[in-house]
This record gives C-alpha cells, sequence and structure tokens, in this order.
C-alpha cells in the first residue's frame, strides 16, 4: 500500500527523532572518544584501572546471568504449569525490581547487610564482607535484572500450558527429561532473548551499584561507575572512551536482540 501524506510525516518524525534522540548521542560519544585520536583512545581503554572496571563488570554478568536464568525457569515454570497457594503473590514480587528505584534497592540491602545493618553485626563476627566488595555487587545487580528472563519465559509457558509435559511424564520421562526434551526446545528463543536483556542491564547497572559498592578505584569500581569517576577528575577523553566501550556492549546486546526477535516471530 502507498503511503499517504500522514504516513509520510509520521515516517518523517519517527526519523528524525531517532536521528536526535539515539543517533546524535552516539556519534557524540564515539567523536568524543576519539578526539585526540586512535593512540590515546588504546591508551586510555588499556588504562589499568578502566581495564579492571571492565573486568570486573564482566565479572558480575557471568555471575549474575547464569543465576537469573535459573532463576527465571524455575519461577516461570512454577507460575505456569503449577496452582499453589501465594501463586499470585510469587507473580507481583517478580514485578517488584522494574517498579522501585535501583538506588532504593542498593539502600535496603545496605540497611540490611552493611556493618550497622541487620545482618551485619552477624557477617562482621564471621569475617564476611558483603557490602563494598563484589557480593554486594552481584546482590544488587541479581535484584535489578532477576525480571527478565521470568518475565519473557512466562507468557509463552502459559501460552504453550502443560499438555506436553504431562504426555511425556505419562510415557516414562523423567523431571529433567521432560524439561531438557520438551520444555528447554519449546522456550529457547524466548530464554535467550530475556538473557540478552539481562545481560545489558547487568552491564549497565549505576544506581544500586553506586551504593552498595563504594566506588573503590581498582576493587569495586565497574565501568558505569568508573566513567563518573573520570568524569569528576576531568578526565574527558578518558571518560568518553570508557563509556564508548559500554555503548558496543549495548550495540551488540541490540544486534542479537534484534536476532532473536526475528527468530521468535513466525514468518508470514
Amino acid at each position: 500500500m502507498k503511503p499517504n501524506r500522514t504516513a509520510i510525516w509520521l515516517i518523517a518524525t519517527a526519523f528524525v527523532l531517532t536521528a536526535l534522540l539515539v543517533v546524535a548521542p552516539l556519534v557524540y560519544i564515539f567523536s568524543r572518544a576519539l578526539a585526540d585520536g586512535w593512540q590515546v583512545y588504546a591508551a586510555n581503554i588499556m588504562h589499568p584501572m578502566t581495564l579492571h572496571a571492565i573486568g570486573l563488570t564482566a565479572t558480575v554478568a557471568v555471575i549474575t546471568v547464569p543465576l537469573n536464568i535459573a532463576f527465571g525457569i524455575a519461577a516461570a515454570w512454577a507460575i505456569a504449569k503449577f496452582r499453589f497457594p501465594g501463586r499470585g503473590v510469587l507473580m507481583t514480587v517478580i514485578e517488584i525490581p522494574f517498579s522501585i528505584s535501583p538506588i532504593i534497592a542498593g539502600i535496603a540491602y545496605l540497611f540490611l547487610y552493611g556493618r550497622s545493618g541487620l545482618l551485619g553485626p552477624w557477617l562482621l563476627e564471621h569475617n564476611l564482607q558483603v557490602m563494598f566488595a563484589l557480593p554486594g555487587i552481584v546482590l544488587v545487580t541479581m535484584f535489578v535484572t532477576s525480571p527478565f528472563v521470568a518475565r519473557e519465559v512466562l507468557p509463552l509457558m502459559q501460552a504453550q500450558g502443560s499438555e506436553q509435559e504431562q504426555a511425556a511424564v505419562t510415557l516414562g520421562a523423567s523431571g529433567w527429561q521432560v524439561f531438557r526434551r520438551v520444555t528447554l526446545p519449546n522456550i529457547r528463543w524466548a530464554l535467550l532473548y530475556g538473557a540478552v536483556l539481562c545481560t545489558a542491564r547487568a552491564v549497565g547497572e549505576f544506581g544500586g551499584v553506586s551504593v552498595v559498592s563504594g566506588s573503590i578505584r581498582g576493587q569495586t569500581n565497574t565501568l558505569p561507575l568508573h566513567v563518573e569517576l573520570l568524569f569528576n577528575d576531568l578526565n574527558t577523553t578518558g571518560a568518553f572512551a570508557a563509556a564508548s566501550t559500554l555503548t558496543i556492549i549495548a550495540l551488540i546486546a541490540l544486534v542479537v536482540k534484534a536476532a532473536l526477535e526475528s527468530r521468535r516471530q513466525p514468518h508470514i
């Protein structure tokens, strides 16, 4: 169908807004990062503090994403396949991280696991440090990213029902065989899609991590926090170089997300 004048205006508006709100900031980030040349850009990326921030961010994502995949599958399976008291409460609880500010979540973890928090004295007595260390960063990142996998997998499980699983059990399949051969193939694209979103969110988390990490250089400074510290140090080129790394990760996640969306959608 040939687009009419209204459609043309809407398409043009969409392109203009995308250029102003998305493309222009991305171009500006890379132009500022490369303003002093490739050598300076590479030197900023290869700086020990930046490499540590990248490594810590990757470590948090590697720990967080598999745990959230396991949680998302378990929660979605329980809600979709069974009827039990508290099922509605569980569905609501899964959505809570979307409605609570990450900073509030970080403060809650600080009051719970901090030195003066509810569990602080016990942790101190057993020489366990959660806040201002890797465990605290992982915990708050898990909280922030916990709904992504469950939200992607749950609607698909609910739409498919449990007839196939019941038939497999009737034929003598074990629980693991039912999951591996029946459930997992049906949800694999939704699962991968949720994992990509979870990874992108884990890598870019700032608010909650800034509260529980302390932003200690070379210890608890993730890549988003490192960008802020570089700006505070007036190292603008280094800050944009670090920000470009986050941007590249986000663009990769966007490409993977688009590819998975095309695989999920039925071809007409």
